[in-house]
């Protein structure tokens, strides 16, 4: 059954406010709930950085069925992956089958910051794949003893863990990543709103391949797509409510090597509202807007979690639990 979440975006709410609107989300019907984790924002006028863990602590006492998730964590450089096993177990003691640890190998602007020499991609994808390795053995083991490239345990142990273990996914934006999420991931993570190209000719192939080296098949893992999506009925203000995101529209290399939000937040601003919604499914009509969400439904993916750049996130959940979810539904 293909389920359909929401993005708690940390990046432009406080925990409170942020809070709030997931408590919404699960009464307007979205199966899921997913928060980044950022140490700061994209942008530094009205942005925010409330800390992910401490805050899924919060969601689970206050919502009864959702699950809830990281999308993503990085659990490499501010926390040790020992710390990441621990947090999660502790989490899916308290909130039995609802939680999830979503991971990914990092931004430098969530680092750099703290002091971190941010290494190349080769080194952060080695760290990433040894990070889950540690957390995986720590949930699955009474006594660790592991040395490893960047970290060593010493009979090292979890002792409050749950029977069933905590799913984990693993982001990918590239070949590599997501292979290695169809080898040893639960689900995988990555983001809508890139060329078509990129998702059949490279990523889907990738999982497939990652998958298939490790005996699996991918149809038992829970293919999951950050779906951007700015939908109102006034078309003028959907378009409007993409320019807090307009980091998002940044290329790469505009990007690069960028890690104060007050740079970023400039680069962002410079774009036009044309750019900065190049990256959402914009639209002010239900059926329009279903049928654009549809073509990640076809590719494969099966769970679909809304991001929308809006300030107005109650205006955005009620229209989108009323208007959508049941028409997507229809198509799932």
């Amino acid at each position: 059954m293909v389920k359909f979440g929401y993005k708690a975006s940390a990046e432009q709410f406080g925990p409170r406010e942020l809070l709030d609107y997931a408590v919404h989300a699960e009464k307007a019907g979205f199966d899921s709930v997913w928060v980044s984790d950022h140490l700061q924002p994209w942008r530094h006028d009205g942005g925010h950085a409330p800390n992910a863990i401490a805050w899924l602590g919060a969601l689970g006492a206050s919502t009864e069925r959702v699950q809830m998730g990281t999308s993503v964590l990085t659990p490499t450089f501010r926390y040790h992956p020992g710390l990441i096993a621990q947090v999660f177990a502790t989490l899916g003691l308290l909130y039995p089958e609802r939680v999830i640890l979503g991971v990914g190998s990092g931004e430098s602007m969530n680092e750099v910051p703290l002091g971190v020499e941010w290494p190349d991609n080769k080194e952060r994808f080695a760290r990433l794949k040894e990070a889950i390795e540690i957390i995986k053995l720590l949930w699955s083991s009474d006594r660790v003893d592991y040395q490893g490239q960047f970290w060593s345990l010493d009979k090292a142990t979890i002792y409050d863990k749950p029977s069933t273990p905590v799913p984990l996914y693993v982001a990918g934006s590239g070949p590599a990543a997501t292979r290695m999420a169809g080898r040893i991931g639960d689900g995988y993570i990555t983001t809508s709103g890139k060329a078509p190209e990129l998702y059949t000719d490279k990523l889907l192939p990738a999982l497939h391949e990652g998958a298939e080296k490790a005996g699996r098949n991918v149809q038992d893992l829970d293919l999951m797509i950050e779906v951007k999506v700015s939908f109102d009925p006034d078309r003028a203000k959907a378009m409007e409510d993409t320019r807090f995101w307009g980091a998002l529209a940044l290329k790469p290399e505009e990007k690069s090597d960028v890690e104060d939000p007050i740079e970023m937040q400039r680069l962002a601003d410079a774009l036009p509202t044309e750019r900065t919604a190049s990256r959402f499914i914009v639209s002010d009509e239900p059926e329009e807007h279903v049928a654009a969400i549809k073509r990640y439904l076809d590719l494969g993916f099966t769970h679909l979690v809304f991001h929308a750049p809006g300030p107005d996130q109650a205006r955005f959940l009620d229209l989108y639990g009323e208007q959508i979810l049941p028409l997507l539904r229809k198509q799932g």
